[in-house]
């Protein structure tokens, strides 16, 4: 059985590129063998991830990530059954919010800054895929 989980969480500290690339490198080493896929986001100290996968796999996962001290306040956004995955080809890409387009962010959210705690679900997949359209996302 496949899910797809969402969730945000703030930065415990700072949080530079060495970091960032240091968390995706692990990500895009670790997840195919777990079969787990999705994309991670950050700006304004504030993480948003999807992760897709088996439900086993992805719990473990998020387990993990609650206990890294590197996240504080994560939050659970969205836990769903899914039929297929979204980001199938993505073992984890990555999208810096801060460079995003502020129209973009306002399209699918209050205001124009990035707050994936005052977000839905569907607006973070849909914002997701737009990025993915205009290639702000790299795998």
């Amino acid at each position: 059985m496949l899910v797809r989980l969402i969730y945000a969480s703030r930065a415990a500290g700072e949080v530079n590129a060495e970091l960032l690339e240091a968390l995706l490198r692990s990500s895009r080493q670790n997840n195919p063998a777990i079969g787990i896929t999705g994309v991670l986001c950050y700006g304004s100290g504030v993480f948003v991830q999807v992760l897709e996968g088996s439900r086993s796999a992805v719990s473990s996962l998020y387990n993990v990530i609650v206990r890294d001290p590197r996240h504080e306040k994560v939050e659970l956004l969205s836990f769903e059954e899914i039929c297929e995955r979204h980001f199938s080809d993505w073992t984890m890409g990555q999208v810096n919010m801060s460079k995003v387009n502020h129209g973009v962010l306002l399209k699918y959210s209050a205001r124009s800054e990035f707050n994936p705690f005052e977000m839905n679900s569907s607006a973070i997949i849909l914002l997701l895929d737009e990025l993915i359209a205009t290639a702000a996302i790299s795998k």
